[in-house]
């Protein structure tokens, strides 16, 4: 995970209402002796005069790891009036305890005892808001749905409502082997990271040794739920909207990969509530690229403002959603500035979505429109044909997919699909004659059989020019023994007829006049989705695609505009090594064997006047061999380095990840450097039941 802010991008506000206060270190008591690490910028004037607050409640370290963004972020919130808390999870940075899993409830509970300690203090009005990227999107809305009384409102960014159909671990129902022991393996060191001396004393090197003793590689518990059972079902805010009543404002990109709760929060939520989607991956959107970047923290003051100060800011007249209507773009790897325009939807309902169909022809690898739009219903059975198309295994297929949640690095995006689409099977329309935009979720219904009883079905949907060239637009899995529950999958039977529905990810797009659609089908996705332990071959009788959209005459959008962004100064640091990104992939052509590398380095740096130095590179390996499912393994690597003068220490991990027919093998390594010496060891071996994934 990259915490990289680019000088750049930044456009700093150094004048501010209110004069800001730094306390760099406070403790916040727990009621079972638990002491949490708190940095908090406060107005001057707070003591004299209590401001609103402002938490951020996350795992990534307040003294170093995330210091650079928090600098940017939350003395620009307290110089406009608010005070302003970043807290240490238990078990991380400074804070004591031990964290064993993500979202758990005991994460809830401590926040609880945050906000009621906030509500204490004399420089805090009583009412709290709570903002958070990726975790800390996650666990504002978790907590939201708790009703503490002193949460007014949250700010959602790059989170998901359901953690079993959007997060790293599942999607489809199909194990996601490029993220799941990766994101594992990152937390694996990040909780093997020592205490800072610097705020907790002479203990640090028992707190660190305790962690490292006592903290679980997260993996373990990740694979062995396969189904959506109630490991997932807590914490997923989808299972009950109605508990969650304070305002909630998501915010996401197209790049990144959560941006599916958002439409489903804005149609599911029945309290105040706004959406935000631009072009951006998984980043704040006053620095996310692609750009166009916006003055996403005068919003955020807006909303602050509305429901914090009781102001009128004209916020909630906004559109419910305000989304980045994507233009067509050659495929690329990176973008600096994705094309387009901003759109505004008053209503998202699934029964105000308009739906153009198109039938794949399957005896032609043809789409046909069904000449305008269309209310059929995604469950709609196209007319069976006789003759079934084959869809062989091509293990290879996917290694040009990108990653699975951009950060907006140098590599991060789909290439060119052409590859893509040589090893899988395609359906294209004609050239259309008129400009379409869509914006939701794209659908495909399939008439399908396997010959295996284990199989998936990977869809992409792509944008084919005039010159051959094949653009990503959006994409989906799907397990297919989970066709009818993802919380209780049945085996297929072989050659059996099934109809099945694959929503994609939702996306905001327009395809030009004289383009292509395109719908490419494989029993196989590597590395995003752990292959069927067999290869398998589809048989596709009949199938449509259904797509979200939006009619030409509303190109008279209602005006969207947004400020330049702005943030506060960047903290000083020194750059002691940059960062350096490679993402290849190899094939052998003898062996068949194909292996994808992703290395980063995000470099090293020190951040001034405090002196403290980090830095982190990390090796991902992804290898599979054509022909055998059952080659497919997954090999992280991290190193991270923290230390000031005299006093540094190094944490190295090595997760790796196989499977057979019938079970996955999973083995986690851990050592702990002080200086150069060794202080830990330890190897985790565990093996889990393929429970039909």
């Amino acid at each position: 995970m990259v915490f990289n802010v680019k000088d750049n991008m930044l456009h700093t506000k150094t004048d501010y209402p209110h004069a800001i206060h730094v306390i760099e270190n406070t403790w916040i008591p727990l009621s079972d002796g638990t002491r949490l690490a708190a940095r908090i910028w406060l107005p001057e004037t707070a003591e004299q005069k209590p401001a609103p607050a402002i938490l951020e409640y996350i795992p990534y370290r307040k003294n170093d790891f995330t210091a650079l963004r928090d600098s940017i972020r939350h003395p620009y919130f307290a110089g406009h009036g608010y005070a302003c808390i970043r807290v240490d999870m238990r078990g991380s940075g400074d804070s004591d305890g031990i964290m064993y899993d993500e979202y758990l409830k005991q994460e809830q509970d401590d926040a609880l005892e945050v906000l009621a300690w906030l509500e204490k203090q004399p420089w805090c009005t009583g009412a709290v808001g709570i903002i958070g990227k990726s975790w800390g999107g996650f666990n504002g809305l978790q907590i939201a749905a708790r009703r503490p009384p002193q949460l007014k409102a949250v700010i959602t960014l790059c989170s998901t409502d359901d953690r079993y159909a959007d997060d790293v671990h599942y999607m489809g129902g199909c194990l996601l082997a490029s993220d799941m022991l990766w994101w594992a393996s990152i937390m694996l060191v990040y909780n093997a990271r020592p205490p800072d001396p610097r705020f907790v004393g002479e203990q640090w090197r028992e707190m660190w040794l305790e962690r490292l003793e006592k903290t679980p590689p997260f993996v373990e518990a990740w694979l062995s739920h396969q189904r959506r059972d109630a490991f997932w079902q807590h914490g997923s805010v989808c299972e009950n909207y109605a508990d969650i009543t304070c305002p909630i404002f998501a915010v996401g990109g197209w790049a990144d990969g959560y941006t599916n709760a958002i439409p489903r929060l804005l149609e599911g939520l029945s309290c105040p509530k706004l959406g935000l989607i631009g072009p951006w991956a998984h980043e704040y959107p006053e620095v996310a690229v692609p750009g166009p970047q916006i003055g996403f923290l005068q919003e955020c003051l807006r909303w602050w403002d509305h429901w914090l100060k009781g102001r009128d800011t004209g916020i909630m007249q906004e559109p419910l959603l305000r989304a980045w209507l994507q233009e067509s773009v050659p495929p690329q790897v990176d973008y600096a500035v994705r094309p387009g325009r901003w759109v505004a939807e008053r209503v998202w309902t699934a029964d105000s979505i308009q739906k153009q169909v198109y039938q794949l022809l399957v005896n032609r690898h043809q789409l046909a429109g069904d000449g305008g739009q269309s209310t059929t219903p995604p469950d709609h059975r196209p007319l069976l044909i006789t003759d079934g198309l084959t869809i062989p295994s091509v293990q290879t297929h996917g290694l040009y997919a990108g990653v699975w949640c951009p950060f907006g690095q140098p590599g991060d995006l789909a290439s060119d699909q052409r590859i893509e689409d040589g090893l899988s099977t395609c359906f294209t329309s004609p050239p259309l004659p008129e400009r379409q935009e869509i914006l939701g979720f794209p659908e495909v219904t399939l008439t399908l059989s396997a010959d295996k009883p284990n199989a998936l079905v990977a869809v992409r949907l792509c944008d084919v020019a005039p010159n051959g060239a094949s653009t990503l637009v959006s994409w989906g899995l799907l397990n297919l023994t989970h066709r009818i529950s993802h919380a209780e999958p049945t085996p297929l039977i072989p050659g059996e007829h099934y109809t099945v529905t694959v929503r994609l990810n939702a996306i905001g797009y327009a395809l030009p006049a004289g383009h292509q659609w395109c719908v490419a089908l494989a029993p196989t996705y590597w590395p995003h989705a752990w292959p069927s332990p067999e290869a398998v071959t589809l048989t596709l009788f009949a199938g449509q695609l259904s797509l979200p959209v939006r009619p030409l005459q509303q190109t008279a959008d209602e005006q969207v505009s947004f400020l330049s962004p702005e943030v506060a100064p960047l903290m000083q640091r020194e750059v002691l090594r940059t960062d350096a990104r490679n993402r290849t992939v190899q094939h052998d052509l003898r062996t068949g064997a194909s292996i994808l590398t992703d290395y980063a380095d995000e470099g090293r740096r020190r951040l001034l006047p405090d002196g403290i130095e980090f830095d982190t590179v990390g090796n991902d390996t992804y290898t599979i061999v054509e022909g055998d499912p059952l080659s497919a393994s997954v090999r992280c690597e991290r190193s991270i380095q923290i230390g000031r003068g005299a006093w540094q220490t190094r944490v190295d991990g090595v997760s790796t990840m196989t499977a057979d027919a019938t079970k996955f093998y999973v083995t986690n390594t851990l050592d702990a450097y002080e200086g150069n010496t060794r202080v830990f060891a330890k190897t985790w071996t565990f093996t889990v039941r393929r429970d039909l994934v």
